[in-house]
């Protein structure tokens, strides 16, 4: 026989109470974006879980729910910039004409908009110290948008031809974005397509 109200049921750890669980996706999307905030301001290595559940007004608990490790949050925070899911299909909607214009034109228009500017930046110099930022580069830039891309064009060596777009596409990001090498920096970004867009072409379609 039991006197007075039943105690409330332990949590195990990470778990969230379960009104918190059930604030459904609108929660996890106000957390990728509150990371994607918080990592572009604070890179990499000053960013916290519990920095992140701050910001997005959360309890950490919530956070380890939906994205597990802080590099796994890291990389869904990155994904919300480059959109794989909806870019490769942009890309390679139309054939392989014209290909090369397309994924210059998507890459740099990336880097252009300030919002999701800063994210990428953080992943670019994290990555050059930090195994986790390391990966998500590869996974997010290399394999979900180029590897894909290249694959669907059904070239020989559609890997290695990824990774001479990306080698590319990466090292303008740099000297124009994070060096700030002139006149890289601040040439037009259609001069910039222009000039790029042939190279990325004969990298993915000729044989």
């Amino acid at each position: 026989m039991t006197t007075g109200a039943e105690k409330p049921r332990r949590r195990g750890p990470g778990r969230p109470r379960q009104d918190e669980a059930d604030d459904g996706p609108g929660t996890q999307e106000r957390i990728r974006l509150a990371a994607r905030e918080v990592f572009a301001e604070r890179g990499y290595d000053k960013t916290s879980v519990r920095g992140v559940a701050k910001v997005a007004g959360v309890d950490p608990a919530l956070v380890h729910h939906y994205f597990g490790s802080k590099d796994d949050l890291f990389a869904a925070a990155i994904e919300v910039s480059i959109e794989p899911a909806l870019v490769v299909p942009a890309i390679i909607g139309e054939g392989p004409e014209g290909i090369g214009e397309r994924l210059a034109r998507y890459f740099l228009g990336v880097w252009e908009n300030p919002v999701t500017r800063a994210p990428l930046l953080a992943v670019i110099r994290s990555a050059l110290t930090h195994e986790a930022a390391a990966k998500v580069l590869r996974e997010l830039v290399l394999r979900r948008v180029l590897e894909r891309v290249a694959a669907d064009l059904d070239v020989p060596d559609p890997t290695f031809r990824a990774e001479l777009a990306a080698s590319h596409m990466v090292g303008i990001a740099i000297l124009r974005y994070v060096v700030r090498v002139e006149p890289l920096a601040s040439a037009d970004a259609e001069d910039i397509v222009a000039l790029v867009a042939p190279t990325l072409q004969r990298y993915l379609t000729e044989e």
